[in-house]
């Protein structure tokens, strides 16, 4: 097989590797303006507690450089920011330029500016040299890319020896039951919110879709620890609605 006969998933759809991140990039171009209202929407306002949880588990320390990756409009670098201090700074990258820009407009209205750098840049290829930066984060991203484990290679090569992976991402509830509940809420609120808010309802279908599709906490573990990473742990949050992974580069 050639590389341009490789497939795989946008959502519930099968389509061809190299379509896949002009896809992605068309959800999030879309998206961007209305991308944070959303989240507050979607989740209720919980993925503010998520993100809270993932900076106690991360403890940011002064001086610490972040790159934050699908980093869209700095939630997560704002917050490490605010945890770690003056010294420390934070490098958000993403694949559509119109959320960065919403994250710039957030970052002049917060006066975090001179702490922040902005790069247009894919997951799978960073543009940085190796052993760059000492935290590496990405949430509700990496289900978005289109080779996972070329991402978290990726992600090992520009962490400084001692630097640290954490990933939050939506994950499998371990309870049939209430799995159930869940998709049932998912599949026929978000959507249909997204076409009230955003005017767009395929978006929003596909990130639910997009959450079916992602492996479960074990098998994502698995993966950070092939691509290198060591002590990998993880943590259900909201009964496993979302998780946060954890690895170490050694």
């Amino acid at each position: 097989m050639t590389q341009d006969d490789k497939t795989t998933h946008f959502g519930f759809q099968t389509v061809a590797e190299d379509q896949k991140s002009g896809m992605v990039h068309g959800v999030f171009t879309r998206v961007a303006s209305k991308y944070d209202v959303m989240n507050d929407l979607m989740s209720m306002g919980i993925h503010r507690v998520w993100k809270d949880a993932m900076m106690d588990w991360l403890a940011p320390r002064p001086g610490q450089r972040l790159l934050d990756v699908a980093g869209g409009t700095g939630d997560v670098a704002f917050r490490f920011l605010g945890r770690a201090g003056d010294s420390a700074r934070a490098t958000v990258l993403d694949l559509t330029e119109s959320m960065l820009i919403e994250g710039q407009k957030r970052a002049e209205a917060e006066n975090l500016s001179h702490a922040l750098d902005w790069t247009v840049g894919d997951a799978m290829a960073l543009p940085f040299p190796d052993s760059s930066f000492d935290v590496y984060t990405i949430s509700f991203g990496i289900r978005n890319v289109t080779r996972i484990d070329d991402a978290l290679r990726e992600a090992y090569r520009v962490l400084r020896p001692g630097g640290r992976l954490m990933v939050l991402e939506f994950s499998q509830i371990p309870n049939d039951g209430l799995q159930k509940l869940y998709d049932l809420y998912s599949f026929n609120v978000i959507p249909v919110m997204g076409k009230i808010v955003a005017n767009d309802r395929d978006s929003y279908q596909y990130l639910v879709e997009s959450i079916r599709k992602f492996p479960d906490q074990d098998r994502f573990a698995a993966m950070v620890a092939d691509a290198g990473f060591e002590q990998v742990k993880y943590r259900n949050l909201s009964m496993g609605i979302a998780a946060l992974h954890s690895g170490w580069k050694l």
